[in-house]
C-alpha cells in the first residue's frame, strides 16, 4: 500500500530505533502531536506495520519503495577555479586534512546503506581508479564531452540512473554524513534557509521549490547545495526531459538541475529538504581551500 506522509514519517523514526518508542518519543522525532501519533500508530497497527511501539517486517517491506537504492556523482568537470591544485588533480580527488572530498560523500551513502554508486568521469578521468581499493563496489561512466559541454552532459551519460538515487555534485565538503537519508518520501533538493544570498538558491513556496535563481533576498530563500534526491517516477522522467533539454537550442550550456527546476519544471514538484552551514561547504576557489585547511597556505 502507498503510504501517507505521516505513516512514512513515523515508520522512518522507528526504523532509526533500536527498539520501540513511546508515543511521547515519536511526538519529540516527528514533530507530530501526540493526537496525529496516536491514529497514526492505529493505522500502522492494523496494516501490521507496527507491532508493540516497533516497526516490524511488513512496515520495512512497506518502506521499501521509498529507499534510495544507488547515487550517481557528477565529477567530470575541470574545477577551473581551483587552480592550481586541479592542474594535476580532478577536484573530488583534493585532500583536505588528509581525506579526499568525494570520500566523506561516498561513506556517508555506504552508511546510509547505498552500495550501488557510480561516478561520471572526464578530466583526468583514470585518477578515479585510485578509489576502487577503498571502494571496489565503484561503476565509472565516461562523459566524452565533458570540455566541451556543462553538467548536463554528465546528467545525459547518467539519465537511465536517477529513479530512487541521489544525485551529487562530487566537490562537496561533507561535515554531517546523517543529511543523507535512507528514505525519501518524495524528490527533494537539499538547501540551507537564508536571509539573502549570492549563490545559486531556490525560491520555495510551501515546501516546493518554484524557481531558480542567481542571487535573492526576502522569505522563502534557500541556498542551493548539490544534493539532490529522485524517486521512482521522476527519475523515469528526468531520463527523458534531460535527453530532450541536452538536445534543444542552448541546451549543452544548461547546469543539469535546470531541467527539473526550469526547463521542464512543469513536470516535477521538488521540495526543498533543510541543511545547515555547519553540515557541508562547497569549497570553490583556491582561497577557500586554504580556508579551511592550512596545509594549502603555504
Amino acid at each position: 500500500m502507498e503510504l501517507t506522509r505521516k505513516q512514512f514519517d513515523i515508520l522512518v523514526a522507528l526504523t532509526s530505533s533500536h527498539c520501540s518508542l513511546t508515543q511521547r518519543e515519536l511526538e519529540k522525532t516527528t514533530n507530530y502531536s501526540l493526537g496525529t501519533i496516536n491514529r497514526t500508530m492505529k493505522e500502522l497497527s492494523e496494516a501490521g506495520f507496527v507491532s508493540n511501539g516497533a516497526i516490524t517486517m511488513a512496515g520495512l517491506t512497506a518502506l521499501e519503495p521509498y529507499r534510495a537504492k544507488r547515487a550517481v556523482f557528477i565529477a567530470a568537470g575541470f574545477g577551473t577555479r581551483l587552480v592550481p591544485i586541479t592542474f594535476n588533480t580532478p577536484k573530488p580527488l583534493v585532500r583536505i586534512h588528509g581525506v579526499r572530498i568525494i570520500d566523506r560523500l561516498i561513506d556517508a551513502c555506504l552508511e546510509a546503506g547505498i552500495n550501488e554508486i557510480y561516478i561520471v568521469r572526464g578530466y583526468l578521468a583514470e585518477q578515479f581508479d585510485q578509489l576502487l581499493y577503498k571502494y571496489p563496489m565503484i561503476k565509472f561512466l565516461e562523459n566524452p564531452v565533458y570540455n566541451e559541454a556543462n553538467n548536463i552532459s554528465s546528467s545525459l551519460v547518467a539519465r537511465h540512473l536517477l529513479s530512487n538515487a541521489y544525485v551529487f555534485e562530487a566537490d562537496l565538503l561533507l561535515s554531517n554524513p546523517a543529511i543523507i537519508k535512507k528514505y525519501h518520501y518524495t524528490s527533494d533538493f537539499l538547501a540551507i534557509k537564508k536571509e539573502r544570498s549570492d549563490d545559486w538558491c531556490f525560491k520555495v513556496k510551501e515546501g516546493i521549490i518554484v524557481e531558480e535563481m542567481v542571487g535573492a533576498e526576502g522569505n522563502d530563500i534557500w541556498q542551493m547545495v548539490g544534493i539532490s534526491y529522485w524517486n521512482e517516477m521522476d527519475g523515469h522522467k528526468l531520463c527523458q526531459d534531460i535527453s530532450d533539454v541536452y538536445l534543444s537550442p542552448g541546451g549543452k550550456e544548461r547546469y543539469w538541475e535546470q531541467v527539473p527546476l526550469v526547463y521542464r519544471k512543469e513536470h516535477y514538484a521538488v521540495e526543498v529538504r533543510e541543511c545547515y552551514e555547519e553540515d557541508i561547504i562547497e569549497i570553490d576557489t583556491f582561497k577557500e581551500l586554504k580556508a579551511v585547511d592550512k596545509t594549502y597556505d603555504v
